[in-house]
């Protein structure tokens, strides 16, 4: 489990909304709504779990006409309400990863219904018919938010940027955990106050400024896991207009409409990355980012998968690629380019120069490089909202 902060707790001392524990609960919904719903919910469920409990999703069906679910890992929750003809409201638990899966198998169109009693739940569609065992609604853990003191709306177009350009960058080194997520913090620029998300892995730094939205000043410093983000990107293709966004200094909730994500932040101090950003790189280099990334995946090919490592020579207006793998032979290619200054050589890791150039959108990339041992700055332009670090390798 990844180090969080906060506390979850267990056994009806935190309970999901709702009064009281119900022995029975019927409803009956769409087949498409219901798949919708659970394959949002499953995925924050493990595949493995020590804690039978944490395989399940909570279901609970309401007298206002909905069937609200929940599934929690107890780092992150996801709550999803969703329409339901409901005859008896109640609640229980059942296995989130067998009911998607009966669900993604029932018959398109069919109307499904729910019926728990008596620690078992049914499932009808048609001619099919199961039987699940649940658990007890109160034994269900629930993330205590607490004080959410910041609140503030982002477009989900912005949110769904902020992720792209910099999720490839987190690293996935438990050891150094402050690391596994984005880091979002608001910082006084000359011009106006800016929120800023930075990830990097040690290797490479992805990081995306924007305008601070409305209610953000004064916001604490926050590392969001990288499951949360996974889950959270999945959820805002969804989502048209704004996303809510409530956090604290140990917890953040995603306000996404029908579905809500909570989550634990990473306790721990991301480190000044400001520092690693260079401002001195005079040997500026222009190239067209889609003939510059077709022209490293093609000499890559060879590459060892240990150090996947490419060879850039500039001359000028002229960038020579290349790859020498012992076990593979050479490759190498030309890319065009506008460069003025002095000719040198600089390696770097073909996968981490990809990843970088996947998310450039204009038609010119500029790369600012100082020598072969100093980190390389890439961008579109000093005016884009997304710049990159990228430190290189010995070829």
């Amino acid at each position: 489990m990844s180090r969080t902060r906060g506390t979850t707790r267990f056994r009806g001392k935190t309970r999901f909304r709702g009064t009281g524990v119900l022995k029975i609960m019927k409803a009956t919904i769409e087949r498409a709504t219901l798949l919708k719903g659970l394959s949002h919910v499953q995925s924050v469920v493990e595949r493995r779990n020590t804690i039978p409990i944490l395989s399940n999703v909570l279901l609970e069906a309401t007298a206002e006409g909905q069937l609200r679910l929940m599934a929690t890992d107890l780092d992150l929750q996801i709550n999803e309400s969703i329409v339901a003809a409901v005859d008896q409201p109640g609640s229980t638990t059942v296995s989130a990863h067998t009911l998607f899966d009966i669900a993604r198998k029932l018959p398109e169109g069919s109307q499904v219904q729910l019926h728990a009693a008596e620690g078992r739940m049914s499932i009808v569609a048609g001619r099919a018919r199961f039987s699940l065992g649940t658990l007890p609604r109160d034994d269900f853990p629930v993330i205590a938010e607490g004080e959410l003191p910041t609140q503030f709306e982002i477009p989900a177009e912005t949110l769904k940027q902020i992720i792209d350009k910099t999720r490839f960058a987190i690293s996935t080194e438990e050891t150094r955990y402050y690391l596994n997520g984005i880091f979002l913090h608001v910082q006084d620029d000359a011009s106006e106050p800016t929120l800023k998300a930075a990830a990097t892995d040690g290797h490479r730094l992805a990081r995306v400024t924007l305008p601070r939205p409305e209610g953000a000043a004064g916001m604490p410093d926050v590392i969001v896991p990288r499951k949360c983000v996974a889950e959270l990107r999945k959820l805002l293709d969804e989502v048209d207009g704004s996303v809510g966004v409530s956090l604290s200094g140990t917890k953040i909730r995603f306000d996404l409409g029908q579905a809500v994500l909570t989550s634990k932040l990473i306790d721990g101090t991301f480190p000044d990355y400001s520092r690693v950003i260079p401002t001195g790189n005079d040997k500026i280099l222009k190239l067209d980012p889609r003939s510059f990334e077709e022209g490293v995946d093609r000499v890559s090919t060879i590459a060892t998968e240990k150090t996947r490592a490419v060879k850039m020579a500039l001359d000028r207006d002229k960038i020579t690629l290349s790859v020498t793998s012992p076990e593979n032979g050479t490759a190498a290619e030309e890319v065009p380019g506008d460069y003025a200054a002095m000719p040198f050589e600089i390696g770097f890791n073909s996968r981490y120069l990809l990843d970088i150039l996947g998310q450039i959108d204009g038609d010119v990339v500029e790369v600012h490089l100082n020598d072969a041992a100093a980190p390389t700055l890439i961008r579109e332009n000093d005016k884009a909202p997304a710049l990159y670090v990228l430190m290189p390798m010995r070829v």
